[in-house]
């Protein structure tokens, strides 16, 4: 009886053992797959993150060059602008350049 007893005894002390290993294989292979499962979200952000950044990069290039064209038009606007002002008032400007020079002509004998 006692050796009856004794051997129920190392048999439940083995299956309990048998069970502590594999709950703990099954521990480490968990631990193990939430490891590789943050490590991809970890990159899956970090991906995410320069894409952004590019992305954002884009948008203020693309506006810059907008605001670029932007100032070159409103320059060349106020090129013309100035231009056509001072073709209007060339022939004014001739005549009077034309109109003193003569009177300088006949004021020194």
């Amino acid at each position: 009886m006692k050796t009856e007893v004794l051997k129920n005894i190392k048999a439940t002390e083995d299956e309990y053992q048998s069970l502590i290993n594999t709950v703990m294989a099954e521990r480490k292979r968990i631990l193990a797959d939430a490891e590789l499962e943050a490590d991809n979200l970890v990159m899956k952000a970090s991906t995410s993150a320069e894409e952004y950044r590019k992305m954002r990069l884009a948008e203020a290039r693309a506006q810059a060059e907008r605001k670029h064209a932007e100032i070159v038009r409103e320059g060349e606007r106020k090129s013309a602008d100035l231009k056509e002002k001072g073709t209007q008032n060339l022939n004014s400007a001739v005549e009077l350049l034309v109109s003193r020079f003569k009177e300088s002509l006949h004021a020194h004998p």
